[in-house]
């Protein structure tokens, strides 16, 4: 149990956060609940790893929830010594799970889930919510996706091409960002259970900073979904779920069939219309336009291509081998001031007498019955619950996830019944270690900056300065940005260096195609057909072209065959 104490003035952002100033540490919480863990020293004696196993097609068994859990410090810690529990392992499935040291009855009382985390690597495809388990389900090495839970709730970065992105009002090409909320709630009169779904979940932004998340029902079926303590989404179990809590009194009748003769049909063609005398069917869309009259200035005798006079036969063509050698086509010099050149043709009009197919209009239909559906029947399975929020007791607490993304942290976990506790808990932990991560990420931000700017002015600065070492020292010039621009690659990547350095980075990119497309065609992978010599005409007084050479490489060819290799991650089945 752990926390940091500081004062409502932080709490309310009146302090500004000093990032030189030496990190606060980590103290445990004086807040109490039914359920708070802040992964202490002994976070281990709680919290089960799971070794859940699953039958393999081949009727073997193996491992399915492989991830690996760890309690560590954050990557960029903000506070000293406070650790979370962190989904380690990418591309796998993770579970773990630990008890309430008494059930939770949400019956009747407010309802309090709140806890955060961290995608320290930032947003990928990857879940990071949490699972409250009915009481009697145990927590420990047998917790999977089959263990009975009451709620879920949480982020979850939903992966484009998965059945949850195809049910999204618009197809995402990346990763989407929802809240879900979640409870398994039971049929009075079937006894079976489904699944309620928020229907609009919020969408808060993906970064790497931590996030807060909480939710708060009360015992009127409102409920608050809260985003680093901001209300994101508020409604009622009853109103704002699918499928609604309540069926509907009335359903369709199975056994009603509709009628053989009944209309569906609104309008039909009209079966007295007949074709007007006048009209024509047989008139073309278009007709040439008999009032047009040839440009002044075609050249009706001059062709609009000649062949190259200057143009010469290739002295390794083979008539025998190659067949009969003909020069290349010119475009005519004549015809370049002139309208056109060659045979004039009439252009086409579109033809005033042009009707179409004749086709009767629509009416009203006089049978019309209207559009059908069955007879309406009570409902047998109707039931009316007006207290949703009486969830079933809860027992437990896990994460069961599948991530592809690793180091997702979990931290300051609440379960109870006080919405005052749980934000004195995000006062002492979380609002402290917000603003200190803003901080860092600000200063970052402003450090990158000045990079850029002293990038851009280099000796005596601006563009001035760049042309003046250019000219004094090109090779030392050129030299200096390519190193610069790697040590930006070491230090914060391919995708940033080229977003500091696109003009760099581009002239890199274009030299080393230039490099292989200058192998290719040393080795012959590069290869282009004779040309034809062209000499200058005598009238002009030019020199002869450069005749090409008659040897053509062949272009060898080469079949790959890919590697393969067996996968060490294990899949749901």
């Amino acid at each position: 149990m752990r926390g940091f104490a500081v004062s409502a003035a932080l709490v309310s952002g009146l302090v500004v956060v000093n990032v030189n100033a030496e990190a606060p540490e980590w103290k445990p919480s004086a807040v109490k609940g039914v359920f708070l863990e802040q992964f202490g020293p002994d976070w281990a004696s709680r919290w089960t790893p799971s070794e859940a196993t699953k039958k393999t097609p081949v009727g073997g068994e193996t491992f399915s929830y492989v991830g690996k859990w760890s309690v560590e410090d954050a990557s960029s810690p903000s506070i000293l010594g406070d650790k979370g529990l962190v989904a380690k392992t990418k591309a796998s499935l993770h579970a773990i799970s630990a008890p309430l040291s008494a059930p939770l009855d949400p019956a009747g009382k407010t309802f309090v889930l709140q806890y955060e985390v961290k995608y320290q690597k930032g947003g990928n495809c990857g879940g990071g919510y949490l699972k409250l388990l009915e009481d009697g389900s145990l927590a420990n090495k047998e917790f999977s996706d089959t263990t009975p839970w009451v709620i879920m709730f949480g982020p979850d970065l939903t992966c484009p091409g998965t059945k949850a992105c195809s049910l999204l009002p618009s197809y995402p090409l990346s990763p989407v960002l929802q809240v879900h909320f979640i409870f398994r709630h039971q049929n009075p009169v079937t006894k079976e259970f489904e699944e309620k779904h928020l229907a609009s979940p919020p969408s808060p932004v993906i970064d790497d900073m931590t996030k807060l998340y909480t939710l708060i029902v009360h015992p009127n079926n409102t409920y608050n979904v809260l985003v680093d303590d901001e209300v994101s989404s508020e409604g009622n179990l009853l109103e704002n779920f699918t499928p609604a809590v309540n069926p509907p009194k009335e359903i369709d009748d199975p056994e009603d069939v509709k009628p053989g003769d009944w209309v569906d049909d609104a309008q039909i063609r009209d079966p007295d219309a007949k074709k007007p005398d006048d009209w024509d069917e047989t008139q073309p869309f278009q007709i040439l336009d008999e009032e047009a009259e040839i440009p002044e200035g075609w050249l009706v005798d001059e062709p609009a291509e000649i062949p190259d006079p200057d143009a010469e036969k290739p002295e390794e063509w083979d008539d025998e081998e190659d067949g009969d050698w003909v020069g290349p086509m010119i475009k005519n010099p004549k015809c370049e001031d002139a309208p056109g050149c060659g045979p004039w043709k009439r252009p086409m009009k579109t033809n005033p007498l042009y009707k179409g197919v004749w086709v009767a209009p629509m009416i009203d239909n006089p049978a019309y019955k209207g559009v059908w559906s069955p007879r309406q029947i009570a409902n047998p399975n109707y039931y009316e619950d007006v207290h949703p929020a009486n969830f079933r007791p809860i027992g437990a607490v896990g994460i069961e996830l599948w991530t592809m993304t690793e180091d997702i942290m979990f931290d300051n976990i609440y379960i109870g019944h006080s919405p005052e506790d749980a934000k004195a808990l995000a006062a002492e932990t979380f609002h402290v270690k917000h603003k200190l991560e803003q901080a860092q990420k600000d200063k970052a931000e402003e450090e990158r900056k000045a990079k850029d700017t002293d990038a851009g002015s280099k000796s005596s600065g601006g563009i001035a300065g760049l042309l003046a070492n250019l000219k004094d020292d090109p090779i030392g010039f050129i030299r200096a940005l390519v190193w610069e621009f790697v040590d930006e690659v070491k230090e914060e990547g391919p995708l940033e260096a080229f977003k500091a350095n696109p003009q760099v980075g581009g002239v890199l990119l274009a030299t080393l195609l230039t490099f292989f497309a200058a192998i290719g065609a040393l080795f012959g992978l590069v290869g282009s057909s004779p040309q034809p010599v062209v000499k200058a005409s005598k009238a002009e007084g030019k020199e002869t072209g450069t005749k090409p050479s008659g040897d053509v490489s062949k272009a060898a060819t080469t079949t790959a065959t890919p590697a393969s290799s067996d996968s060490t991650v294990k899949k749901r089945k």
